[in-house]
């Protein structure tokens, strides 16, 4: 990549800032996601977090580093890859590059097909698309759930320990 196009992708990242991801997600909905989550937990022994960041930092840009590194970076940082049964989930949005990811540890991951994946991402990508990040996050958390509840059922009587903040996590 020439100079001059990290430079206008290093614009086009350091445009966007905290209040973009506020514009897009607000208190409120953030709290209807977190409550979302919460819900979703009680279902199964899997574990989600979702972050939302409104542009890459500038080393991830000058070494020509990908949305899909970050969000594998964050999936560390924010210890997803840390849940007993292997089975913590980070849906990740890149608001610059309106990118989306997920990134699932390999308890989960090793029954879900990529395909399976892909439609997660194809219908949140629709919903922003759309401007409808709230219904885009809530829609992909439900399909988490359900793929957590598939193959990590919640067993009756058994109290499923919260490993990870159910807040979203904000850039």
């Amino acid at each position: 990549m020439p100079t001059s196009n990290r430079l206008l992708r290093l614009l086009k990242h350091r445009w966007l800032d905290e209040r973009d991801v506020k514009r897009a997600l607000d208190d409120a909905a953030l709290a209807r996601i977190e409550q979302r989550i919460a819900a979703s937990e009680k279902r199964h022994g899997g574990e989600i977090r979702v972050c939302v960041e409104a542009g890459l930092p500038t080393s991830y840009i000058w070494q020509r580093l990908s949305a899909r590194d970050r969000a594998i970076t964050l999936f560390g940082k924010l210890r997803v890859w840390d849940t007993e049964a292997d089975n913590g989930v980070l849906i990740y949005l890149l608001l610059a590059e309106h990118a989306i990811e997920i990134v699932a540890d390999r308890g989960l991951n090793k029954h879900v097909s990529h395909d399976q994946w892909q439609a997660i991402v194809d219908g949140m990508r629709a919903a922003f698309r759309a401007g409808r990040f709230e219904e885009g996050l809530n829609a992909a958390v439900d399909a988490v759930d359900a793929l957590l509840a598939q193959h990590f059922p919640a067993a009756a009587g058994d109290a499923n320990p919260n490993e990870l903040p159910n807040a979203p996590f904000l850039i």
